[in-house]
């Protein structure tokens, strides 16, 4: 289990401000010992919208505000049915699946055919702003049909849509991302100033990282601050065990999930001092005493590979792919005791081994308890070959793991540090920096996951460092008409306006949750509420240890 923390010492009694910030930016100082600098208002709408921030002490060191930004009855906004697109006959690929985006031509066939048909229809241009690795611009063209004033009443045509044999969702218009909107926003914003922090800043994952725990169940178990989500981790149980970090996990100093391959990770230490954000390799061993062999990687599902950037000779790439999971047959995986109960089962070869590295058990297939503190090594397709050589009962194998940093330099964490999944980056030394196609956001073939993932208002959970050395911690709710949530490009922008140096996306959508004193502030986006999680980052009342 992580690190086990007793919690003791009590929440101090709040200090509450509240204020209107007007439209021009507003001049507030910093904590002593620190430069004066210039509080903006977020950027998002016009200027002139109103904007109120609460500001609460939830113990030294540690302030919570909450903002909300913009008016609830922007009369531009509306309810309309987007239209999935066919292939259809001008399309380069008539046998393409429909998707929310297409080329022009086959849009306005779609368009034709819907009006036709008696249905209210146009086609929309779908423009993206340039990031730092992506050109932008057009991404392509959507389908809409009607205008309504009510959720209910689109839904009500998307029936009918459906009825003539067209797929489509009710969508509000206040998700597209314009300049235009007037809002409403909701942001709240944790942050750790590590002057006055005597606490612990903590990553969890639970007792183990095969199973999902809610933010506010890591925070609870921990009796924590405050809280929120953190990483990416696998969700659907064929992409490998549901709760595994989808990327690189260091918790309390032990590598438990390997990078995906130079996407970035944020870097914490339990003083809340040095947070950085830096892009992550890996190597891995397990030696015996005459040879070693390559491991593939660590504590999770071998032959599914979530977010991909992994080993040469992934399906379908070596390369960092959101939302993928790419596949390989052959693959070496260590299991440590923190994976969970019962290693996965399968084809293959497994090497059992105690709490000293001895091997105690072969057995094929593989899949099963380990011993008290043992750990263990699974092999598929031809690394089974490979584990047979090395591995005999009574020998001894040393698993070893090394992080890189992206310079090549090995990191190597102490106990008192933790390292979470993340991405894309949002700013770097102080400049806008968002890099979704390093990262494995952008995909050529398929405009439409870049249109709903990164271009359009989602829910959001932000991670970064402010020019004072401050750890930020924020959360956008959003998939809502009383909170539109921001597009990533908004979210590297709200960064920079709140004063963040450094600044990267963690998982967001149905997982963004920020938890304070017990109680959850946000409102998750699942229609079933609050969505179990990888991990969580916690902010504890007193720090434990030497």
């Amino acid at each position: 289990m992580k690190k086990r923390l007793c919690a003791t010492g009590a929440v101090l009694g709040v200090l509450t401000t509240s204020a209107a910030l007007p439209p021009a930016a507003e001049a507030s100082p910093h904590p002593r010992g620190y430069p004066a600098s210039t509080r903006q208002v977020l950027p998002l709408g016009p200027a002139d919208l109103p904007e109120r921030r609460t500001t609460t002490t939830l113990q030294p060191g540690v302030t919570l505000t909450r903002i909300v930004r913009g008016n609830a009855d922007d009369p531009a906004l509306h309810w309309t049915v987007e239209v999935s697109i066919p292939g259809g006959d001008t399309s380069p690929d008539p046998d393409a699946p429909p998707t929310a985006l297409k080329d022009r031509p086959s849009a306005d066939e779609l368009v034709a055919d819907l009006r036709q048909d008696g249905f209210d229809a146009r086609a929309e241009e779908v423009r993206t702003p340039r990031t730092a690795d992506y050109t932008g611009g057009t991404l392509g063209w959507r389908v809409r049909v009607g205008t309504f004033d009510s959720q209910s009443t689109a839904t009500a045509e998307r029936t009918r849509l459906r009825a003539a044999g067209h797929a489509g969702s009710a969508v509000y218009t206040g998700w597209d991302g314009e300049a235009t909107d007037r809002g409403p926003w909701h942001v709240d914003v944790l942050t750790v100033d590590p002057r006055r922090f005597r606490g612990t800043l903590d990553a969890s994952y639970g007792p183990d990282l095969e199973n999902r725990e809610t933010t506010s169940e890591l925070s609870a178990s921990a009796a924590a601050t405050a809280a929120v989500n953190a990483g990416f981790f696998v969700l659907d149980p064929r992409a490998g065990a549901p709760g595994d970090p989808a990327g690189v996990g260091v918790y309390g100093g032990r590598l438990l999930s390997e990078p995906v391959a130079g996407r970035p990770a944020l870097v914490l230490h339990d003083n809340a001092r040095r947070t950085e954000i830096t892009r992550l390799t890996w190597q891995g061993r397990i030696t015996s005493r005459a040879s070693a062999l390559r491991l593939n990687g660590i504590n999770r599902v071998p032959g599914l590979i979530r977010n991909c950037g992994g080993s040469a000779g992934d399906t379908p790439t070596s390369l960092p792919l959101h939302d993928v999971t790419c596949t390989n047959p052959d693959e070496l995986v260590a299991f440590t005791p923190e994976y969970g109960g019962h290693t996965p089962g399968g084809d293959g070869l497994e090497a059992v081994l105690d709490a000293d590295d001895r091997v105690v058990q072969l057995r094929s297939p593989r899949g099963g308890t380990l011993p008290a503190g043992g750990s263990s090594v699974q092999a598929t397709g031809e690394r089974v070959a490979d584990l047979t050589a090395l591995a005999r009962v009574g020998e001894r194998l040393r698993p070893s793991t090394t992080l890189l940093d992206e310079r090549g330099r090995r990191i190597s964490p102490s106990f008192r540090t933790d390292i979470v999944n993340a991405g894309p980056e949002l700013l770097r030394d102080g400049r806008i920096h968002v890099t979704p196609a390093t990262d494995g956001m952008v995909r050529p073939d398929d405009p439409s996951w870049y249109y709903g993932w990164v271009h359009k208002r989602n829910p959001r959970t932000l991670a970064g460092v402010d020019g004072a050395g401050r750890t930020v911690l924020v959360t956008a709710d959003g998939r809502d008409t009383g909170s539109l949530g921001l597009s990533i490009t908004e979210s590297a922008r709200v960064a920079k306006s709140l004063g963040l140096r450094d600044a990267v996306n963690l998982d967001g959508g149905g997982s963004t949750t920020m938890v304070a004193d017990g109680s959850v502030l946000n409102t998750p986006s699942d229609a079933t509420g609050e969505r179990p999680v990888g991990d969580a980052l916690l902010i504890l009342p007193r720090r434990h240890g030497p």
